[in-house]
């Protein structure tokens, strides 16, 4: 019988660095994890496609798609909408495959109450000042956003007691292996596994 997939949620103040983060942990994990690409009313950043980083929705696709249930959860961050897609994940959840969900800690919250199996990992970074140093190094916010997003981190950063696994940013590589070594572990509670035991037992 096939083992059902993991669902992991990746969470973490703006500019963490959990998107670099999950980028690294596909690169190195294999083909049995995906990243659930999620919805979104934003407009997109260069370099961004649709249905690679986010799928981009206007206003009226993303409340349509909400009120028919199509979201596992959604929630409003910095004026625009975000939402995982919930047939994309269950599917892949029945093919065996992990999936990491990369949200906020809005959408966590509601992903926790809906799946309390999953296992949810926040992302810390090593300093507000480092935090806001790498907000600045990105170039697309403005000096308003930048403090908005600051602010919004001291919030986000108190629902780190509400996560299983915190991972502190110091560097790429090494979070992403921690995470690795987090999922490779979780897959092997007892819980999670489908041996039939008794075939074991003497007699």
């Amino acid at each position: 019988m096939k083992r059902r997939g993991l669902l992991i949620v990746i969470s973490g103040p703006s500019g963490a660095g959990k998107s670099t983060i999950c980028r690294e942990l596909l690169r190195s994990y294999g083909e049995n994890l995906e990243l659930s690409v999620s919805a979104t009313t934003r407009k997109p950043r260069d370099g961004e496609y649709e249905g690679v980083n986010y799928f981009f929705k206007d206003i009226e696709e993303f409340a349509k798609m909400a009120g028919n249930g199509e979201f596992i959860e959604y929630a409003k961050v910095y004026d625009n909408y975000y939402g995982t897609p919930r047939k994309y994940v269950m599917d892949k959840l029945g093919e065996g495959k992990s999936v990491i969900l990369e949200i906020d800690v809005q959408g966590g919250m509601k992903v926790k109450e809906a799946f309390s199996e999953a296992v949810f990992i926040f992302i810390m970074p090593p300093s507000f000042e480092d935090l806001r140093r790498r907000i600045e190094n990105r170039g697309t916010e403005t000096e308003q956003d930048i403090c908005k997003r600051m602010k919004n981190a001291y919030s986000e950063i108190n629902y780190a007691t509400y996560y299983d696994y915190i991972v502190v940013n110091n560097d790429i590589k090494e979070a992403a292996a921690k995470i690795s070594c987090i999922i490779t572990a979780e897959k092997c509670r007892y819980k999670r596994c489908n041996i039939e035991f008794e075939n074991f037992r003497e007699g």
